[in-house]
């Protein structure tokens, strides 16, 4: 018999062609240029100022505006903290009355623009309104000037106003850490004596700092970038100096220096928390035992359900009614306003165009990252990230240059060829909102299909491409089906985050152009409130959707994770679960 010959086993057909031949990896790195291009414009057009404007800017409007921020930035950082994490705590470490309900109903103020409820408490905590109004009737004082509360135009009604509607971000990665973190660890510190409380601060509290880092470095970008809230309440901050500088004084070149500074601030924030997150890190093995819920009765039970409950009142239901109630009475009085029609198509119009033009780009990186498994793929979808962390404002200053210039260009080609003039084709339309809210929001929708893909074998691409199946026709018949749960999800927050964006959308909307969030601000300019509480009303329901939908998958992802925790946890002659290390 002839010697056995071994072959090799033959290896699977590569499913990519080399990175450097790619379409998709030119195609993602052009998208991250895209991205990258208004923070390069936002460099020039500061360097076309005079230089007697950085003098200028440095003596008169920067320190004001740092100095406010910077009170806004500590102010709302510390009470986030000081709201979200007890109750992320209580949530996920306690069994008390109503804690199912304000399981999900914590997240309920992310539905909330902060804007819109600056709009909705400058009516409430108006002195002619309802709760003055009910102080002074329960006292028996008759002139509104004998009873005045503190002012919520302020830099703490800010602070508050900003807290109440952010807090949810900081809830969230620190109640899913805490839900996770396992039982061995707390129940060590309280074998060595250690009290509940000291077992939280001392272990507790530091093995979630890494996910409470994170929630807060949001926290403090969105109350970075907000623009509505802040000049809603008389805050000077350096989003609200860009603004007024650019449409106020009509100097673009001074708007982009400070900009710049805003940037850098950005920038700041961002290298803070990855160092913070790399300096501690924390990992739990796959048999690692859940907390069991302590059972809190009696006035431990009571004051817990009341302290959760606060924050779901001051930043969810108090504008809910106060904006359902105005509504109601406004329109009883003149009738439904027949523009919250046209604002509202225009809205849903700029929104799905967004949307769209978000999902197409974040599927482009992210089939180059799944196709070529090249490293360069992946850099390039960490700068497609970026917008989430520039400002709307900043990215409006920087847009606007590249943009014209494309106007221009285009123009001057299409007058010598055949002598059509095209103006401002992009820069003059939606279309510039649109690109400049599809790269704020570019991270949802990778961040979601990456999630995605991380679902699907490679295994699978393989098989196709064993049966003779071409790449393109791969991703349409297998990809692109699996994917639709993760395609939804982002289309939906993209959709509503576009649809609640202020600062872009103020900066970069046409001529005449009127969207719902757009029409809040300028009935709160106005100080005519009523008038706008219909279209912050209709901003705030649709904004519940993501909102329940992010709460549902949230609570079934830890579910999930905790019962597997405990599943691959052997059980110890004693009925417990050894644990391990943390």
């Amino acid at each position: 018999m002839a010697d056995a010959v071994l072959t090799p086993e033959p290896r699977p057909a590569r499913f990519a062609l080399p990175a450097r031949f790619s379409p998709l990896l030119v195609a993602a790195g052009l998208v991250a240029l895209v991205v990258l291009l208004p923070l390069i414009a936002l460099a020039a057009i500061a360097a076309e100022g005079s230089g007697d404007m950085w003098p200028h800017l440095i003596a008169t409007v920067l320190p004001y505006a740092l100095m406010e921020t910077g009170l806004l930035l500590l102010g709302v950082g510390l009470v986030t903290l000081v709201v979200a994490v007890p109750c992320a705590w209580l949530v996920a470490t306690c069994a008390f009355p109503g804690r199912r309900l304000f399981e999900w109903a914590l997240l309920l103020p992310l539905a909330v623009p902060g804007y819109i409820v600056a709009f909705s408490y400058l009516d409430v905590l108006h002195p002619l309104g309802p709760v003055q109004e009910a102080l002074r009737a329960v006292l028996g004082i008759a002139n509104p000037r004998d009873l005045r509360l503190p002012d919520v135009r302020s830099t703490g009604g800010c602070i508050l106003v900003l807290s109440a509607v952010l807090y949810p971000y900081v809830y969230l990665s620190a109640r899913a850490s805490f839900v996770l973190q396992s039982a061995a660890a707390l129940e060590v510190a309280r074998t060595l004596g250690a009290s509940r409380w000291r077992a939280f601060l001392k272990v507790g509290l530091p093995l979630a700092r890494p996910a409470i880092v994170a929630g807060l470095t949001l926290v403090l970008l969105e109350t970075l970038g907000d623009i509505g809230a802040s000049e809603f309440l008389g805050v000077r901050t350096l989003t609200v100096s860009i603004y007024t500088t650019w449409v106020n004084r009509s100097n673009l070149p001074g708007a982009a220096q400070i900009a710049l500074v805003m940037l850098t601030l950005v920038l700041v924030l961002i290298l803070v928390e990855r160092a913070a997150r790399r300096a501690k890190r924390f990992v739990a093995t796959g048999s690692a035992r859940p907390q069991a819920p302590t059972r809190l009765t009696g006035l431990a039970g009571l004051g817990a359900a009341l302290f959760c409950a606060v924050p779901v009142m001051l930043g969810f239901v108090v504008p809910f009614v106060h904006l359902s109630v105005s509504a109601v009475r406004r329109m009883a009085e003149t009738g439904f306003p027949e523009r919250i029609f046209g604002e509202a198509a225009a809205t849903a119009l700029i929104a799905l165009a967004a949307t769209t033009l978000a999902l197409s780009l974040g599927l482009v990186v992210t089939l180059a990252q799944r196709l070529t498994r090249a490293p360069l793929a992946s850099g390039f979808a960490r700068v497609a990230s970026l917008g989430y962390a520039v400002p709307g404002t900043v990215l409006a200053v920087g847009l606007l240059s590249p943009l014209a210039g494309f106007d221009n260009a285009l123009d001057h080609a299409l007058r010598q060829t055949f002598g059509i003039s095209t103006g401002l084709l992009i820069s003059g339309s939606g279309a510039a909102l649109v690109l400049a809210l599809a790269i704020r929001f570019l991270a949802i929708p990778i961040g979601g299909i990456e999630a995605g893909y991380a679902k699907l074998s490679l295994h699978l691409d393989m098989a196709a491409r064993s049966l003779g199946s071409s790449r393109p026709r791969t991703v349409r018949r297998i990809h692109l089906p699996l994917l639709r749960p993760a395609l939804a999800t982002a289309a939906l927050l993209v959709f509503v985050d576009a649809m609640k964006e202020l600062p872009a959308t103020l900066l970069l909307r046409p001529l005449g152009l009127e969207t719902l969030a757009t029409h809040v601000y300028g009935e709160a300019a106005r100080g005519t409130y009523e008038d706008g509480a219909l279209a912050a009303l209709v901003i705030l329901i649709v904004g519940l959707g993501p909102v329940i939908l992010l709460a549902r998958m949230s609570a079934s992802a830890l579910r999930s994770s905790a019962g597997r925790a405990r599943s691959t946890s052997p059980a110890s002659p004693e009925g417990t679960s050894p644990s391990g290390a943390d």
